[in-house]
């Protein structure tokens, strides 16, 4: 196979461009890659055998690449149109992150309760690495509560002193009740009161970018319901294996959580 380098854009995000919002090629970030000229017919583009979301951003497409929070630093591999072309991941730290849970089965669930998991987690993650083909003019994203937002993606958790996995996704705090609003149009692929999530909404915004809404005190929307950027989504709330209301906010793109902080909406920054 063919093996040659990929010229790698740092995107400046413009009012008038339909670009991702930053080239974060990190564990845990986007890697924003100039795929060639739109003139030419959309690239297929794979990462890890699963497929990419391509956009357009003026004259050319980018791929947007989700990279796994347990990438190590140095190169990886796309396949573009079949040719393997490298992008360098760059090394990135995140500290961790100590809770106290009053709840010892979400630390440590019965054999009924990992059967449920189990159950649970085939349905997240069918949802999670949806891939609809549809046009992405952008994946920015405003806030779906207003609230405090933590550092938290990336964090390795540790509940009771005992270490669980790195956590994947942002927590806004709000209180219980305060709506949530999608980000940006989409449909709803999942709902679901979950063992560890809570009351959780998936939604899909086409070509495996999709948003995740946890701990929720009520769920507004039904699974296969089109959603419209600012529609409500639900409530927060603190179901599930929390320490006090929040809205837990879970980024994916290839199947790979990604920090929404890279995606997010700042009031000085751009739709």
């Amino acid at each position: 196979m063919m093996r040659s380098t990929l010229f790698l854009l740092c995107l400046i995000v413009a009012a008038t461009a339909a670009a991702a919002p930053e080239h974060s090629p990190r564990p845990g970030g986007i890697a924003i890659v100039d795929v060639g000229t739109s003139k030419l017919p959309k690239p297929s583009v794979h990462y890890d055998s699963k497929p990419a979301l391509v956009l357009r951003n003026l004259d050319r497409w980018n791929a947007v690449v989700g990279i796994p929070l347990d990438t190590q630093p140095g190169a990886i591999s796309l396949l573009v149109n079949g040719i393997e072309m490298d992008v360098t991941v760059t090394d990135h730290a995140y500290a961790e992150q100590r809770l106290t849970v009053k709840n010892q089965s979400h630390v440590t669930p019965d054999q009924a309760q990992l059967d449920r998991i189990g159950r649970e987690r085939k349905i997240i993650d069918s949802a999670l690495n949806r891939f609809r083909e549809v046009p992405v003019e952008g994946i920015s994203l405003a806030p779906p509560v207003d609230g405090p937002r933590s550092s938290s993606f990336g964090l390795r958790r540790f509940f009771n002193d005992q270490p669980r996995s790195p956590h994947k996704g942002m927590d806004i705090a709000a209180s219980t009740g305060t709506p949530i609003k999608a980000p940006r149009d989409g449909i709803v692929t999942a709902t679901g009161d979950y063992f560890f999530n809570g009351n959780t909404v998936i939604v899909d915004h086409g070509q495996g970018y999709v948003t995740m809404y946890c701990h929720m005190s009520e769920i507004a929307v039904a699974e296969g319901q089109p959603v419209a950027t600012g529609e409500i989504l639900g409530a927060v709330g603190a179901t599930g294996r929390v320490t006090g209301p929040h809205l837990h906010f879970g980024t994916y793109l290839n199947g790979t959580a990604v920090d929404p902080a890279v995606v997010l909406i700042t009031p000085e920054s751009p739709r």
